[in-house]
């Protein structure tokens, strides 16, 4: 079903680069770069539940808990980056 809605999408899970003691190099650089890009994902996600509390939507109607998300989004971009708007 996956694969009729979004016939381009990749697999992002990691996968075992050790076999039988044998390292496989190349397989545990691209399962470092996938987690490198799950930690800056994760860690967005993580603000939006644990700082603006976006733990739990809801039920007021799909278009208020949109811009709910969305206005929580935008507040998560200023909150990751406010160390370095400050230094400014």
């Amino acid at each position: 079903m996956i694969r009729d809605h979004a016939p381009n999408a990749k697999d992002f899970t990691n996968r075992r680069y050790r076999h039988r003691g044998v390292v496989d190099a190349a397989e545990k650089a691209r399962n470092r770069t996938k987690s490198k890009v799950r930690a800056k994902v994760e860690h967005c996600f993580g603000v939006i539940k644990r700082v603006f509390g976006f733990t739990k939507v809801r039920y007021r109607g799909l278009d208020k808990n949109a811009h709910r998300l969305f206005v929580t989004c935008a507040l998560t971009n200023l909150f990751v980056v406010r160390h370095r708007l400050l230094r400014l």
